[in-house]
């Protein structure tokens, strides 16, 4: 509060990426396939470069030094919690991506979408291409009706600003935010 915010003014946002199919195995026969095409080393490189380390130093199985840079402290913390190795990461990074890979049909990844918002408290997702546009049009095609059946997802686009749709506060910082003193005059 000394900031002028409350603790639940921050959202948390993840990024994701998914494979789906109209069954799981279908989903894991397009995941399949994509792995053939991927490549984990890039998936790593681009966590590298998010996190500041040079994972080149290590071996396979060697444990890790994160931290000690300004890169994204919450991403290394995080691996560092899971003393995530060079082959623990390549083996997440198996589609080139650093964000988790969800596979499966339109129920399963919907279920994992909503246990992470009703037991982890995040508040949305960042959706991560991984065939473009094939991924997006079958998260759009197949998850996103799934959720609107359970109510999780809006089946219509709300008025208002960006800030609106986020807090219900009004378009504009509230008062009690300290940056809401320095308007443009």
């Amino acid at each position: 509060m000394a900031a002028g915010r409350r603790s639940d003014d921050v959202k948390i946002f993840i990024g994701i990426a998914a494979v789906v199919g109209q069954t799981q195995a279908e989903a894991q026969e397009k995941f399949d396939d994509y792995w053939q095409y991927a490549s984990p080393e890039a998936g790593l490189a681009h966590f590298a470069s998010s996190i500041g380390v040079d994972f080149s130093r290590y071996g396979l199985d060697d444990p890790i030094e994160y931290g000690g840079s300004n890169a994204i402290q919450s991403a290394a913390k995080t691996a560092a919690a899971n003393q995530l190795t060079r082959r623990k990461l390549l083996e997440r990074f198996r589609l080139g991506s650093r964000y988790p890979t969800l596979v499966g049909d339109a129920a399963s990844v919907a279920d994992e979408l909503e246990s992470w918002v009703n037991e982890v408290g995040v508040d949305g997702f960042n959706l991560s291409r991984t065939v473009t546009p094939e991924s997006y049009e079958d998260f759009i095609d197949l998850v996103i009706p799934e959720l609107q059946n359970r109510g999780s997802y809006k089946t219509a686009y709300a008025e208002g600003s960006l800030r609106h749709k986020l807090f219900a506060e009004g378009d504009r910082l509230p008062e009690r935010h300290v940056a809401a003193g320095y308007r443009p005059r």
